[in-house]
Order: C-alpha cells, then sequence, then structure tokens
C-alpha cells in the first residue's frame, strides 16, 4: 500500500473518532519509502537512490519500508485506556519479543532505541503519535524483504546499525510466512490491548 494514503487514512480515522469507537489495528506492507519522523534528520538519509522519501508526523528518526516488512498501525485510545504512551510503547516491543521467541528467536530491547534487536541488529521498528488521548502508526517488523535499501540510511538514526531479518534467522521457513507471522502477531496484540 502506499504510505502516504496510509498515513492520510490514520489521520483521518484519528481526527473522526468518537469516545466510544472500537481500537483498530491495521497490517499491511509499504510500497518502498523512506520515511522521516519529527525528529528526523535528512543527513540520516545518505542515498536514497530512487526510493521516495516522505516527513511524517511520527516519534523516531529515519526508517524503511517496502514489500516483505510487516506493519502494524495501532489506532488505540490511550486515554479511555488509562494508558500512558511508554506503557504502549513497551507492549508493542514485548509483543515482538513474544512473536520471536515462537520462533526460537532471542530478542531484547536497547535501553533509549525504540525498537527490537536481535544479536545487536534491528528487527523491529516503532515510531508513534499521540493525538485526541489516541495512537496512531505503529511497528515494523522484518520478515523476508530486500535489507540494501537500510543501508542507504543510519536506521533510525544511528550509523553502521545493523538490521535483521525473520527469514534468516529461522530454518525452513514455511510457504508464506508473512501470512502466518502476522497471523501470531494479530493474536498476541489482541491478548496484550484486551
Amino acid at each position: 500500500m502506499d504510505y502516504e494514503a496510509t498515513w492520510s487514512a490514520m489521520k483521518k480515522f484519528t481526527q473522526a473518532r468518537e469516545a466510544d469507537q472500537q481500537d483498530e489495528c491495521w497490517f499491511l506492507q509499504h510500497e518502498p519509502v523512506f520515511t522521516l519522523g519529527q525528529a528526523g534528520k535528512p543527513e540520516h538519509i545518505l542515498n536514497p537512490h530512487d526510493i521516495p522519501i516522505v516527513n511524517t508526523d511520527r516519534g523516531g528518526q529515519v526508517t524503511y519500508h517496502g514489500p516483505g516488512q510487516l506493519v502494524a498501525y495501532l489506532m488505540v485510545d490511550i486515554k479511555r485506556r488509562k494508558m500512558g504512551i511508554r506503557h504502549l510503547v513497551d507492549l508493542i516491543e514485548n509483543s515482538i519479543i513474544e512473536l520471536l521467541d515462537s520462533y526460537g528467536i532471542l530478542a531484547n530491547t536497547q535501553k533509549g532505541a525504540p525498537g527490537v534487536y536481535v544479536d545487536g541488529d534491528k528487527i523491529a521498528a516503532l515510531g508513534l503519535r499521540i493525538k485526541k488521548g489516541s495512537s496512531y502508526h505503529g511497528l515494523s517488523l522484518n520478515i523476508d524483504m530486500d535489507l540494501a535499501p537500510f543501508s542507504y540510511i543510519n536506521p533510525c538514526g544511528y550509523p553502521g546499525q545493523g538490521v535483521t531479518q525473520l527469514r534468516d534467522l529461522i530454518k525452513n521457513p514455511p510457504d508464506d510466512l508473512m501470512a502466518e507471522v502476522r497471523s501470531r502477531l494479530e493474536t498476541i496484540l489482541s491478548r496484550r490491548l484486551l
């Protein structure tokens, strides 16, 4: 899906939310795009090649989205849930760690660097925006993609940050790894948000 069209739909959903409206989580993949968060510095884009760059309103620095990466956008009324932003970040990171553990992969977080890491390499990034007490944007999890575009940037603003993906970390992945991961992550996020 096109990044800007999805971003616009998230903003419209959040702006029009009613107090009792159900939370939503959108799972998708994007066409190749670099996104710069509100604190994003253009110098962290080393050479964009022919990949478009979008300045967005999420938190964080620069990241890459492309086919083979699972993106989950969480439209959560954190005010109604009496949930702080740190709680939501922890919930997302711990959900990804639980998902990776289901594949026998030991993952962790790093202080001061949101996201999830395996042996120091980033496998999942996250960036959120809170408006009207509700979140939008969310997480991206590298499943089975071309990782080369991450070398065109300083991922999340960290020069030399290694990046990995699930397919490279498991033996005998299923034919439709993306669908399986999506199903598992949807179950984990739903359970943690209920």
